[in-house]
Order: C-alpha cells, then structure tokens, then sequence
C-alpha cells in the first residue's frame, strides 16, 4: 500500500512543490502539490521521472574505487573516506591548501548545507581553491549588482507589473528567471495570466523560443548584440525624454553622460547592428518607459555572450533611468525567511564589490569572484606546474567534462590529477576520470529547506521537506565528505550560526540552524507545516531613507564608459562574413535550453530520451538549401577553437546564419560512440584563453562564429 508524501523537487533549481506517492520505501509516483499556494500543482516532465532515476539500474549504488589498470572495484564507504581523507591532509601538508579544490555543481546546491559546509571547510584549511557553477554561468549579473550597488526598497517585479522585457531568458522552459522576472513557479500559467490581465511582454532573443511566441514584442536581435541593442533602448528612452526624472534627480549620477555616450548609437545604427526593424526598437523603448511598473531582467544569453558585464550593467541602467524600484509606503514583496534581508528603506545601498578579490588565479589575470575562483580557470590550475597548482579535486554533483568551456583541455586536466572524487547519483562523464566515486544521497532521503529559492519568490514562502525514503547505507551527503575529513584533522568548520562539533555526527537540523542562524521563521516551525507555506506576517512595508544625503548610483562606474565607446569599434556580426582569430565564419552558434534535460542530467531516463537522444543542431530550411544538406545528416561545425559533429535538423524559429544548440550534451572524445544517442559538447567550440570577460573569466559559450558543413567521414 503506498503513502503520500509532501516534498519538493531537486530534479532542477525550481523547488517544485510535489506529492510522493511510496511504496515498500520506493518511490513509484510524483506529481504536483494542487495544495501548495505558490506552486498550485506545477510540476515538469523532468520531477516526474524522479522515481525513475531513485530505481534506475544506472545510478551509482555502491562506492567505486579505480584500480590501476583503470577499471573500478566496488569498496566500503567508510574504507573509502579513510583513504581520500588522508590523502587529502597530505597533499595540503606536502603542496600546500591550494593544492585541494571543490567545483560545486548545480545539483551539489539542492543540498540545503552542502554550498555553507563545503565552502567553510576550505576557509578552515585556508585553501582557496572552491569553484562552482555559479561562475561558468551568470557571474556577469553578480558582478554587475555589485559596482552598481542597488535600491534599499527592492526592484519591481513580474506580478502586477505593466511591462516585462526579457533579454536571452526562456523562462518556460529553463525555470530559471530571479531578480524580477517571470517566476520558475509554474511559469506558463503565472505568465498566462499576466498576459491575460494585461501585462506587454518585450523578449530579446536572436531564437523565436517558447517564451518569444507569447510575447507582445519580439525582438529577434543577431545573436551577441545585447549591449548594442540596450544603447539603442536608452539612448531612444533619453532623447524623447520618457526617463523617471524626478528619480534620476533624487538618486542617480550621470544621466547626462551616459546621454552622450548612448547617443552614438542611434536607432538607425541599431536596427542595422542587430538585425531588427527600426520601428520596433522605438516600440520596445517606449513601451517600457512609458509603462508605471516594469523590469527588465536576463538570462544566461547575455551573460554567455562576449560584453557580458557590460550588458548586464545597462540592463541596470535602463531599469534605473525608468524608476523600477519600490518607494516608500509601497510593499516590499518577499523580506527572505532562510536568508533575511535588512530593513527595506526607500535609498541607494551603496556598492559592494565581490570581485577582484585579493587572491588571483595564475591565469589570464583574474581573481575571485564572491570568494569563489573562476570556474574557467579551473582546469588551467590543474593543469600549471608551479606553486598552487591543483592536485586534488572534489566534484560536488557536477560534471566539468561536458559542462567547462575547451573540452579537451579539461579532459586531460582531469586525469592529470592525483585526486579526483566525484559525488554524484549517477555515473557521468567526469566520474570516468575519478579515483573514488561516492553515492550521493537520494534527494528523497534527505531533510532540505528552500534555501537556494528563498530570494526568488515573490511572496514570503518556504519549504521544509523531510526524508520520505530510507537512506541507502553506502550513500554520503556531499557534505559529510567534508565533516570526515574535519573530523580526522581536528580542523573545525565554523559556519555563520557557529562551530560545527567533531565529536557526533550533527543531524541535519543541526547543520541548517548553523547555516541559517537569522532565518525569520525557527525551523521547527518550518517543519512542522504540511508542505510550502506563505508567512504573510512577514511581509514588509518599505520605509523612509535613513539619510537625505545617502549614496547615489553612478551610472558610468570604472571603465563603462569606455567600455560603450568600444562598442562600435567591433565589427558587426551579422555581415554574413564573421572574422574570429584571423579565420572567416559564416554562421553564430547559440545555446539553448531544452525541456527534458537539466543541463547534463537526465539522458539516462527512458521517458526523458523518448523526446530526444542528442542535441540536435537547429539550422534555417533557408541554411539547409544552401549548404545541401537534409535534415537528420550529420554535419562538422568548426570554430577556431574546435570541432564537433552534430545532427543537422531544420528550425525556422532562427534566422539564416544561425546555429541553435543545447550545451552540456555529450562525452570526453574517447567515449563518444554514437552522436545521434549521446549528443555533442559545445564546449568544444569554447576557447577561453582568448574569448573571456577581463573581470569574470566567463568565456564566449554563445554567439560563437563556426562554419557547417556536410560530414563526409
């Protein structure tokens, strides 16, 4: 006889609310919670294979150990910490704590403590040396809030607002749109309504996605445009004079300067630059200035795309010079319950910055961002003889074969390692490389909290889910590694709540109340709800400024205004004819998102591959005709930096001369049998040596110039 369970979703970042239905400690069946009061019974196709994946014959039950012939042996868990965690201690004792590195995966952040523990435990063994996903993403949007500072009262958002535009977002299908956007909670139906009740959608986007089709504007821009397009947007915004003045004169510097600047680039040149219609770049303008609520949010388009930290800055920008920030006496829609943010008071924060940090990679000249390295730096450090060079790596549910930019060049870093462990439920294609490969815990036989979603909402909501399975006996949670190797050093872990003991294994209630010491409502009173629950008593109200002579944004911080200057000075994209590296292209490959894969998770699912084995490379029927080739050929699209082979297929949602691909697919090369079962990486076609942001690192995964043609092997 089965029984229902409420939990929440670890398949993707959404946090979907969802009921488990178990049977004999399997779980046999998810859907969504009808009862929850933000997710209102959303859930996606990827959730509800979650039982799939708890009892596929694929996942990683048992701890594998390689052997020297590069085979692996089955061994006990426990056996297993004992060796990683004294060969660990001497490596930091005999290279230095540099030597030890974590990249934390996206699925190693569903673990409410794993990010807090993990990165506490570096400090304590003052290594610096901890990489996630977060840089090889969408750092640009961090760094960017960070040298501009932000509005005390919050920024408006998605519900309730008269004008939306999205740059390089599909939120439908990526569940993923923060800082304003439309939320990953049930994204169709929340976007149906504001449409229906009258909110104008403004998407920006070179691919006519699934958000496009709906939207009210659609501006098909050549792919990499971004930062041209948002000159063109405010220069219209401030000719005609439809910026919030009175804002700007209260709490903005530079409206005049950045005027000039953004005068370069009038809507002729735009429209030419970007391959849209005039008329419709001054519709976008107005449109958005003119509306009472609005904002303008990104997604990962604009920030894997060259000018990223400057894209994001303008998009700042345009959002500032229109006023789309909360005033005094209106409601500050979500105040954090895990993560409690301060009063919220109608006045500038003032900058502060998370990059540039005193500690430097030894590549490319760049260092930490958010007190993490860059993630592209990452198989450099391995791969560097020298003083910190990396020798051991522990991989946190991510999997950097597939995922990291030149895949060549991370592959050969991985097996240069003296220490690779991966925790992860599944084999991959980085744990091939690994000494040691641990089970991760099962999502559904853990405790977690919505922590990683708790500035997200729109409304003052948390989940607290409980372990609704037992636990599989060799498994670890990603953050007992690390408790292990404390243990066994007698190095103490010091989280913001207080010190973590060696002396018994915490439980996890423990963990997160360390982690969480501030939270506005006790975990205990979390828990004991029956699934999500809004705590509408904390809602706040935004208050006065504390000062009259607070901090102002300043709309032209360090180098933008060279950076804007820089602008026209590259050579369109769109002449047919790309020059990259001295070579000539003539088409941009972009990335995209695909609703049955999360990233690099889920090939291993038969529901999941019933909607597609590989990632098929999208060409106009118009590119198709002119290169001669069908659709379900294979074809070679070559970079300057690599090749890959993909099955062509045709896609009128892209204008010729673009190529549209989903990233993360794939193999190492020496695994890659079949392109039409496994996919491709498009990392392949990633040089980040030479195309990366000076201040992220994050290097150009989109909008890369490659040339197609037919596959003659």
């Amino acid at each position: 006889m089965a029984t229902r369970h409420k939990s929440f979703c670890r398949f993707c970042h959404a946090a979907c609310a969802i009921t488990v239905d178990v049977e004999d400690g399997v779980p046999v069946l998810v859907r969504g919670d009808p009862s929850d009061p933000v997710y209102g019974g959303y859930s996606c196709i990827k959730g509800r294979q979650l039982p799939a994946l708890f009892s596929s014959p694929d996942r990683v039950r048992r701890t594998l150990k390689r052997q020297p012939d590069g085979s692996f042996t089955e061994i006990a868990t426990d056996q297993a910490i004992e060796e990683i965690s004294t060969r660990i201690l001497q490596l930091v004792e005999t290279h230095g704590p540099r030597s030890v590195a974590t990249y934390l995966g996206s699925l190693g952040y569903y673990n409410t403590v794993t990010p807090a523990i993990s990165k506490a435990w570096h400090k304590s063994i003052g290594s610096t040396s901890y990489y996630s996903s977060v840089t090889i993403d969408q750092s640009a949007k961090f760094v960017a809030r960070s040298r501009f500072g932000s509005w005390g009262g919050g920024s408006h958002g998605f519900t309730g607002a008269d004008v939306c535009m999205l740059f390089g977002n599909n939120p439908l299908v990526s569940h993923f749109s923060n800082f304003g956007g439309v939320p990953p909670f049930s994204p169709s139906a929340r976007l149906r309504d504001e449409l229906k009740r009258g909110l104008k959608l403004i998407v920006v986007d070179p691919r006519q996605t699934e958000t496009a089709k709906r939207a009210t504007l659609h501006l098909q821009i050549t792919p990499g445009e971004d930062a041209i397009l948002l000159c063109g947007l405010i220069n219209v915004i401030l000719q005609e004079q439809l910026h919030d003045r009175d804002f700007c004169t209260a709490h903005v510097e530079g409206v005049d300067a950045i005027g000039r600047l953004v005068s370069k680039f009038p809507a002729s040149y735009v429209s030419e630059r970007c391959g849209i219609p005039e008329q419709q770049l001054i519709e976008a303008a107005r449109t958005f200035a003119r509306a009472a609520k609005g904002v303008a949010v990104s997604g990962t388009g604009p920030d894997f795309a060259p000018n990223a930290v400057l894209s994001e800055h303008l998009i700042l920008v345009l959002n500032t010079i229109c006023g789309r920030y909360n005033r005094e006496g209106e409601a500050y829609p979500n105040p954090g319950i895990l993560q409690p943010c301060p009063e919220p008071r109608a006045e500038v924060r003032a900058p502060r910055r998370v990059y540039g940090g005193k500690v430097g990679a030894r590549v490319r000249g760049l260092a930490q961002i958010y007190g993490e390295m860059p993630t592209a730096t990452l198989a450099d450090e391995i791969l560097l003889e020298g003083e910190g060079q990396i020798k051991a790596l522990i991989c946190l549910g991510g999997n950097p074969v597939v995922a990291f930019p030149d895949q060549d060049k991370t592959v050969a870093a991985m097996k240069k390692l003296e220490l690779l462990v991966c925790l992860d439920v599944n084999q991959t294609a980085t744990t091939r490389s690994a000494d040691y490969v641990i089970p991760a815990t099962f999502s559904f036989a853990r405790d977690d909290a919505t922590l990683l979603t708790d500035s997200w909402y729109e409304e003052p909501y948390a989940h607290y889910c409980k372990a609704i399975v037992p636990r599989e006996p060799e498994s670890l949670e990603e953050w007992e590694l690390y408790w292990e190797i404390s243990r066994r050093s007698g190095i103490p872990i010091q989280l913001r709540g207080g010190e973590v003991s060696t002396a018994h294994r915490p439980e996890i209630r423990e963990l997160m109340q360390k982690a969480m010491p501030k939270s506005r409502v006790s975990l205990d009173e979390l828990a004991a709800k029956d699934g999500g629950h809004t705590f509408r008593e904390c809602e706040l109200i935004v208050g006065p400024a504390s000062s009259e002579q607070g901090p102002r944004f300043d709309l032209l911080p360090d180098n933008v205004a060279e950076e804007i200057d820089a602008l026209r000075e590259v050579p369109a994209m769109n002449a047919g004819e790309i020059i990259d590296d001295g070579q000539r292209f003539t088409h941009l490959l972009i990335s995209r998102r695909i609703k049955h894969r999360f990233n690099s998770s889920g090939h291993q699912l038969p529901e999941l591959r019933k909607q597609g084995e590989t990632n098929v490379a999208y060409l106009n029927e118009e590119d198709l005709q002119k290169l001669g080739i069908q659709a379900g050929e294979l074809v070679q699209i070559k970079s300057a930096a690599g090749t890959l082979t993909g099955v062509a297929e045709a896609a009128n949602d892209i204008k010729p001369g673009v190529v549209s691909m989903a990233h993360a697919w794939g193999d190492a090369p020496e695994h890659l049998v079949d392109v039409r079962k496994q996919g491709a990486s498009t990392n392949r076609l990633v040089d980040d040596n030479r195309t990366y942001d000076r201040i992220t690192g994050q290097p150009r995964m989109t909008a890369i110039p490659v040339n197609v043609t037919a596959d003659d092997s």
